[in-house]
C-alpha cells in the first residue's frame, strides 16, 4: 500500500523573521544610545564680542578644563609632556595652527604657561577659542 503524497516530510527551510525582528531592534536600541556615549570636555568658555572664525578644516584645540587638566582635542595629557606631544603631532603638517579653549575660571598663569609651551612647540598661530557674549550654554 502506497501512502499519498509528500506531507509527511520535514520543512529544513530557516524562518528569519524572527531574527530580522530581533535584528532590528538592537539597531535601533544603537542608534539611540550611541550619540548618548559621545563624550567631551566640559569647558566653560569666557564670554566676548568677537565675531567667528569660519574653519576649513579639523584643527588641533588644546583644553584646560576647571581640574586644570590639559587635553589635546579628547585626549588628556601632562604639562610636563604637551611640547614633546605637539612637535610629535604637527611635524607632518604644512599648517601648524592650534586653538587654545580654556575654562574662564583657570588662573591666568596657567594659560600663559600652556601658551608658552605651545609657541615652544613651534606652533606658528595660536588661536584661543570663546563663547559669544549672552549665549547661553546647553
Amino acid at each position: 500500500m502506497a501512502f499519498g503524497g509528500n506531507s509527511d516530510r520535514l520543512m529544513s527551510d530557516i524562518n528569519v523573521t524572527p531574527f530580522v525582528d530581533v535584528m532590528l531592534v538592537l539597531l535601533v536600541i544603537f542608534m539611540v544610545t550611541a550619540p548618548m556615549m559621545m563624550q567631551g570636555v566640559d569647558v566653560a568658555l569666557p564670554e566676548t564680542t568677537s565675531k567667528p572664525l569660519v574653519a576649513q578644516k579639523e584643527n588641533l584645540i588644546i583644553t584646560i578644563n576647571k581640574k586644570n587638566q590639559i587635553f589635546i582635542n579628547d585626549y588628556q595629557i601632562e604639562l610636563d609632556f604637551l611640547q614633546e606631544k605637539l612637535k610629535k603631532i604637527l611635524s607632518g603638517r604644512e599648517n601648524k595652527e592650534v586653538y587654545l579653549r580654556a575654562d574662564k575660571e583657570i588662573p591666568y598663569g596657567i594659560v600663559v604657561r600652556i601658551m608658552a609651551e605651545i609657541k615652544e612647540a613651534g606652533i606658528d598661530k595660536l588661536g584661543m577659542v570663546t563663547e559669544p557674549i549672552g549665549k547661553k550654554k546647553k
